[in-house]
């Protein structure tokens, strides 16, 4: 299926310029992210959250020139060929980190912020710098935090950081627990993180799910209404309690998911 510029204005309020750009964009050659893809932004959201994060980093105050930049969008498929390669276990996780800071040094414009993300990246949990609070508290939602290196690259008022940094771990956590309720059952199979399992498979784990998914929702309603209500409809129509209940049957009666 061919994802069309105008999908992502409507779908998701995705600035057409910057929808256009992505869409548009050809796939990079030798990259692990993009292998046996012919499509730059497939309508999957392990690649669609590109074109989206870099309108809700314009709407934060980011300049578009630098969002489309080859600057920018260099640096990001670098950073996804690595986490690629983590993915497939070419790699281990303390490589992967290594490698993308070092690229990013080499032509920083956000030392600072670059900085940062290396305190964070090094220290495996989320930490707070300044005003700035980096990670969540479940490891499985900071599995992308990389591609945060990549804003290193590209110059921005320092002081919109936070807003930057909410904006994108509402995005990320909102797709990233539809990956997780989605791949629950293959994720127990292969002993794979998971964020239903950081918030425990219980009544109580579920409110856990709902209540970040409804944070996500409020923090995107600041920005971007058009993904705020895309998220608050997702919140109504999953069956989050029903999923975790019919797993614990499933390993009650089997022993297994």
């Amino acid at each position: 299926m061919f994802l069309r510029a105008e999908d992502l204005k409507l779908s998701y309020g995705v600035d057409l310029q910057i929808a256009r750009c992505y869409v548009n964009r050809m796939v990079p050659v030798e990259n692990a992210y993009w292998k046996g893809r012919h499509l730059y932004i497939p309508p999957v959201p392990g690649f669609m959250f590109m074109p989206i994060m870099s309108d809700l980093a314009r709407r934060c105050g980011v300049q578009s020139e630098w969002l489309l930049s080859e600057r920018y969008l260099s640096s990001a498929e670098f950073i996804l060929n690595s986490a690629a390669r983590l993915e497939m276990r070419q790699i281990d996780w303390s490589t992967h980190v290594r490698e993308c800071l070092d690229h990013a040094r080499v032509d920083v414009c956000q030392p600072k912020f670059l900085s940062s993300l290396d305190r964070y990246l090094s220290a495996g949990s989320a930490v707070e710098v300044g005003k700035e609070r980096f990670g969540t508290p479940f490891p499985s939602l900071n599995r992308a935090d990389t591609y945060l290196i990549s804003f290193s690259a590209i110059p921005f008022d320092e002081t919109i950081t936070p807003n930057l940094l909410d904006a994108w771990y509402a995005l990320m956590t909102f797709f990233l627990l539809q990956d997780d309720l989605s791949d629950i059952r293959q994720d127990l199979k292969n002993h794979e993180e998971n964020a239903l399992l950081d918030a425990g498979l219980s009544e109580d784990g579920a409110a856990r799910i709902r209540t970040m998914i409804r944070q996500s929702q409020s923090a995107v309603e600041k920005i971007n209404p058009i993904l705020a209500n895309r998220i608050e409809c997702s919140d109504q129509t999953m069956d989050i309690e029903g999923l975790i209940r019919k797993i614990l049957e499933e390993m009650s009666d089997t022993g297994r998911p």
